[in-house]
């Protein structure tokens, strides 16, 4: 085999990684806008276009695949493990929020790493719900999304390998604790406040 039957070979397999890349790489844009888009609806409570979202990004999910199948090297690219990562983050907001069962990895069809990362995510997002429910006076849910939390970051803490693995799964797991931390002091100063009230209104009605 002469050196451009062999060069003409590796063109065509080149060829094939960047057609699945580029495709790939269009798809990665519409699946982070797609799960930005079902995070911020689920934050509103409208959890029917939420859900909607989720489906169409299913759809976009599927045409990575195909994109990607026997292109590893495009698969794994961070920039696609990237789109996963908010793509699992999107689904795990959405059942945190509308107190449904978290999907697992398999159920969405992203890796572990990706999952991880983006349930590290989820965790923190939580945060503006909360701080939202404790505006509102919700605090029996913000009780609740903190316990979500803080299972999260408790679980994270087990996943012990190094991060070339994980995807950078420790700094995400760092970052939660400090959002966690920040929300329990929010979370506390809040149930205080609201036991002096009831205790301030308590003895207004004996004084009475």
């Amino acid at each position: 085999m002469s050196i451009e039957q062999i060069v003409a070979g590796c063109v065509v397999q080149i060829e094939s990684i960047h057609t699945a890349r580029e495709r790939t790489v269009a798809a990665t844009r519409v699946l982070v806008r797609q799960s930005a888009n079902s995070i911020r609806a689920a934050h509103r409570g409208d959890f029917v276009t939420a859900r909607h979202l989720l489906t169409l990004a299913a759809e976009v999910v599927a045409e990575i695949n195909d994109a990607t199948a026997g292109a590893p090297e495009v698969r794994y690219a961070g920039y696609t493990q990237d789109a996963l990562k908010e793509y699992a983050e999107a689904h795990l907001v959405f059942a945190f929020l509308a107190g449904e069962e978290p999907p697992t990895a398999e159920m969405i069809g992203v890796e572990p790493a990706a999952y991880l990362n983006g349930l590290a995510e989820a965790a923190s997002e939580l945060r503006r719900a909360i701080l939202d429910g404790l505006r509102r006076g919700e605090i029996e849910r913000s009780e609740r999304l903190l316990t979500i939390m803080d299972d999260v970051y408790s679980s994270l803490l087990t996943v012990d390998y190094p991060e070339a693995i994980t995807g950078g799964l420790r700094r995400s797991t760092d970052a939660l604790r400090t959002v966690l931390e920040r929300t329990r002091g929010d979370v506390t100063a809040a149930i205080r406040q609201e036991q002096l009230t009831a205790a301030m209104k308590a003895l207004e009605a004996r004084l009475e």
